[in-house]
């Protein structure tokens, strides 16, 4: 299993099978088009997608529904970034608690910018330019006004809690949510998690990560690899795919099984959870493009580095606005040019 930045990483990338050598054009062209794209390194089909995932919006509806009950908030104010973060800064004031917790700030960013028609990656780095700065202020404004999640831990956690009641992650992380919340006074409260498409910006395109794993094949034996690639097909195969992603949350690799397949076996699923979640994926099917990161050697360094200090900019911009040592609207700014003098261009 591999990801195109793990055979980077490889001091010899030769000695990974090339499955244009045994996958035809045609068996190739079957695959959703930017899957197998993204598998493509030095002129070579290294990676064979085999179940995939994205980033979707999930909602704990049953706090949702008990707040906009009273606040007059909507499921339509969740599909546009703008909407959400207005949410999150009336939430965090009616409740004093996060409304958002976002899993990856680092691809809510480069999608973001990607979706607006900006390059969020400049030579080897990031670029800081408008986009970007339509993409950094909603989102850190309600950060400073407390509703946006800052902490480290994956957003599983905070929804657990009720610390958080909408969270933007990977659509596999399904696997972890509970329709349970056990709140700090160790009270616990049944709950309805739903999904919902990957949240735009208004008049920006329909983008989302796509995320997951593909295979790799080692280079041996004629006969080795030959039975590798057997496999390879056999699980690939339509019917076969989405049987084996859906018991695990994912998406399925081939057009002819998410449009011929999918949609029959979504409604064989039992779990509630996992409807909605499949549902969604036919939605975003239909009409969003699937993005994947570019291939550089210093990805992992870039995300890293600005997941960490997108968050301790934040945090200490908010410790600023609560002591009072400037507005929201001033600290905005303020933080990110901090965060861009750190960071570096």
């Amino acid at each position: 299993m591999s990801y195109p930045k793990t055979v980077l990483a490889l001091p010899d990338q030769d000695m990974i099978v090339d499955y244009r050598d045994y996958f035809s054009p045609e068996e190739l062209g079957t695959f959703i088009p930017a899957f197998v794209e993204e598998g493509q390194i030095g002129g070579r089909q290294a990676i064979l997608p085999l179940a995939k995932s994205t980033e979707v919006l999930f909602v704990n509806r049953t706090l949702f529904d008990r707040w906009a009950a009273a606040s007059g908030a909507s499921y339509e104010d969740l599909t546009i970034w703008e909407g959400i973060y207005a949410l999150a800064e009336r939430y965090a004031a009616d409740t004093g608690k996060c409304f958002l917790v976002n899993d990856y700030h680092f691809n809510y960013f480069q999608v973001g910018v990607e979706s607006l028609g900006g390059n969020f990656f400049q030579s080897d780095g990031v670029r800081f330019g408008p986009a970007f700065e339509r993409t950094w202020e909603p989102y850190a404004h309600a950060a400073l006004e407390g509703g946006v999640w800052l902490q480290d831990g994956y957003a599983t956690e905070s929804l657990r809690t009720g610390d958080t009641i909408v969270s933007v992650a990977s659509s596999a992380s399904v696997l972890y949510y509970s329709n349970t919340v056990t709140y700090p006074d160790n009270t616990s409260e049944q709950v309805s998690i739903t999904s919902m498409p990957y949240p735009v910006f208004d008049g920006g395109e329909k983008l989302v990560m796509q995320r997951g794993v593909g295979m790799c094949t080692t280079k041996s034996t004629p006969e080795r690899e030959k039975a590798c690639i057997t496999f390879l097909k056999w699980l690939t195969s339509p019917e076969r795919n989405v049987e084996f992603v859906t018991s695990l949350g994912y998406m399925p690799v081939t057009q002819e099984a998410f449009d011929a397949y999918l949609p029959a076996a979504v409604e064989q699923l039992s779990n509630p959870m996992y409807v909605s979640l499949y549902e969604t994926y036919l939605k975003m099917r239909e009409s969003y493009t699937f993005y994947y990161a570019p291939q550089m050697e210093n990805y992992l360094d870039l995300e890293t580095r600005f997941e960490n200090l997108s968050r301790l900019k934040l945090m200490a911009g908010r410790a600023q606005y609560q002591e009072g040592s400037g507005t929201a609207e001033e600290l905005v700014w303020d933080t990110l040019d901090s965060f861009k003098l750190d960071y570096g261009t």
